[in-house]
């Protein structure tokens, strides 16, 4: 059986429906930790079914930190003014832009890096791992695992969220996608600091 309260205790920290938190906890034998991968794992399926589905919508969500040391402009699509208007939305939209002011990101995902700027990193890493004296035979998995840490600093999606580091940014977006039942896309983003040379 379970308990009203741990399927509240799901809800809130997911923001999955009471039904889907049920079935999640059932399906976890009231396990809360599985039952929250358990949601994501069910997330990400649906946001892969939305994932080619137009985004003319959205807004542009505006964000200053620091007592206007840092600011934030981001544009975050999705299929409907309406989904665009809900509250959920634009917390979401706030938590995007609050995470690139404070973590920084150059790009929204791994596709959006340039193929020059990968080659050079590449190049950089494995020139550093020969100077470390790493053997030939395992400087390609150095390099591989240091390239996804590499990615895991620029790349908006790749991040952990600032509110949980357990999860990525684009593991946030996919919750958000399934609640909302829409496609949601982060089109791009610009990020000002105070005194920083354009």
């Amino acid at each position: 059986m379970i308990k009203a309260e741990s399927v509240k205790e799901l809800r809130e920290r997911t923001g999955a429906g009471i039904m889907d938190c049920k079935k999640a906890l059932q399906e976890t034998n009231g396990d809360m930790e599985k039952a929250v991968i358990y949601l994501r794992e069910q997330g990400i399926t649906a946001a892969a079914k939305k994932a080619g589905r137009a985004t003319q919508e959205g807004t542009i969500e505006a964000y200053i930190h620091h007592g206007g040391k840092i600011g934030v402009l981001i544009e975050v699509n999705c299929e409907t003014d309406f989904v665009a208007k809900t509250d959920d939305f634009k917390y979401l939209c706030r938590e995007l832009a609050m995470q690139v002011a404070a973590a920084n990101p150059e790009y929204v995902s791994r596709e959006d890096v340039p193929e020059d700027r990968i080659q050079s990193e590449k190049e950089i890493l494995e020139t550093q791992a020969r100077n470390e004296g790493k053997p030939d035979k395992v400087i390609e998995k150095i390099v591989t695992g240091r390239m996804n840490k590499f990615y895991q600093e620029v790349c908006l999606f790749e991040q952990p969220y600032i509110r949980d580091t357990d999860m990525t940014v684009r593991d946030l977006v996919n919750q958000y996608i399934a609640k909302l039942g829409e496609n949601i896309v982060v089109r791009r983003f610009c990020r000002f600091q105070l005194g920083e040379e354009a």
